[in-house]
């Protein structure tokens, strides 16, 4: 196993940003939740191993809901969690995307009940007490900072947001945790801190203790999260991202890179389109041309991906591979108009790679392509300058084997586009 080790607090920092793409910009739900969850458990003195346990389950809390924009809109929602009972699915969804990892394993748990009333009527038949402390801890946290959002400097809204808080206190949230909120609130600084510029630093500062670094492996299986996450975004291309890495992997492996590189281009094909978070999902699925504008939306994922990913120090070839596959040789791509003196050729293979799995599988606009169809496509572009003539080479020296790896992920019926999880069954 190759050696590549990170820090798993600046991982989840990076991909917490992934979680609060929104539609119109970045939001910073998920950071907020969190700074609002330091607060109360400082007050509480929570141990710092549950302490870390609690602020990675608030940085991911609403994973579940990530590729899904209209489930985002709704959770956003202020009602949400007075009125409605609509609002467990993502949490159960979450627990499901993380249940199977050894490193999220806690935070898996925290996740799936931070939604559950007080006074109980959950689906998972708690209430109480036995609803984990940092689910209820994150339930709290998270309907303060939806509150929170209203027009005007955030002073203004501290007093409605406490007498809201208060009324379900004893119904919905623990009242002893109300009683915390309520002391901790009356400081300026705690409104304050959901503000500041630097949210990641101030996290980072409260999280670095009792951390163990992340390897190859472990992130692989991370990248495997997200991805799941980005597929499920459209029945259209409910494995695309793993194809994509499967290919990439390939045709990696015939241009003679190591086994670390390998390792890196599995990965950064798992996140490639991990800015498509930021598109609605009515785009991704239109069944004909998209407007102007709708191409605008969807050419801002790139960007995204290489703005999350440049952050890790350790990947920042990474996050060139993943986010330049749109980039073009004669420099007329996007989003950074690269030319061939600048795409290195694991950018290039992820561009071969994410083109060939595009015209290999079902879009809303038109069925999959025969191996015609796509070597006239492919080399037309190789033509005018567009992709590497030597990747497309290997592809097609090697045809039926990168097809096979296509045909393989649409097999396995697991990575449907909607997560097939029964609430009745918690």
């Amino acid at each position: 196993m190759p050696t590549f080790y990170i820090n798993p607090v600046n991982l989840i920092q990076t991909l917490t940003m992934a979680l609060d793409l929104a539609v119109d910009g970045v939001s910073l739900h998920q950071r907020r939740t969190a700074i609002i969850c330091s607060h109360l458990a400082e007050k509480i003195n929570m141990p710092v191993s549950d302490e870390h346990v609690l602020l990675s389950a608030a940085l991911m809390h609403d994973i579940g809901a990530a590729s899904s924009t209209e489930e985002r809109k709704k959770l956003a929602d202020p009602n949400m969690g007075w009125d409605r009972n609509d609002i467990f699915q993502h949490a159960e969804n979450g627990y499901q995307l993380l249940v199977n990892s050894g490193t999220f394993l806690d935070v898996a748990d925290a996740i799936r009940y931070h939604h559950d009333h007080w006074q109980g009527g959950n689906p998972s038949g708690l209430s109480g007490d036995a609803i984990p402390l940092a689910s209820r801890l994150i339930h709290l946290a998270d309907r303060i900072e939806i509150h929170t959002k209203k027009v005007g400097p955030i002073l203004h809204n501290c007093k409605r947001v406490q007498e809201l808080i208060r009324e379900g206190s004893g119904k919905l949230f623990d009242p002893d945790l109300v009683d915390v909120f309520m002391d901790c609130s009356l400081k300026e600084s705690f409104w304050l801190d959901m503000i500041v510029p630097d949210l990641a630093g101030s996290l980072n500062d409260k999280m670095k203790m009792g951390t163990t670094p992340l390897t190859l492996f472990d992130l692989l299986h991370v990248a495997e999260i997200f991805a799941t996450n980005i597929d499920r975004m459209s029945r259209f291309t409910a494995t695309h991202s793993r194809s994509v890495s499967g290919v990439a992997v390939f045709l990696a492996k015939w241009n003679g890179f190591s086994q670390s590189e390998i390792y890196m281009m599995r990965i950064a094909g798992l996140l490639h389109d991990l800015g498509k978070l930021s598109i609605p999902n009515a785009i991704l699925e239109k069944p004909g041309p998209l407007t102007h504008e709708e191409q605008l939306i969807v050419r801002q994922h790139t960007y995204y991906t290489f703005m999350i990913l440049d952050q890790i120090e350790q990947f920042k070839t990474i996050a060139q591979w993943a986010a330049w596959h749109h980039e073009t040789l004669d420099g007329k791509g996007y989003p950074f108009k690269l030319n061939d003196t600048a795409l290195t050729l694991g950018a290039r293979i992820m561009a071969v790679a994410d083109i060939f799995v595009a015209l290999a599988e079902n879009r809303p606009y038109r069925k999959k392509l025969p191996k015609e169809s796509i070597k006239r496509i492919m080399t037309s572009m190789v033509e005018e300058n567009k992709i590497s003539d030597r990747i497309v080479q290997s592809l097609f020296d090697n045809f039926n084997e990168a097809q096979l790896v296509v045909h393989t992920m649409e097999s396995m019926s697991f990575l449907s586009h909607e997560p097939k999880v029964s609430l009745a069954s918690v």
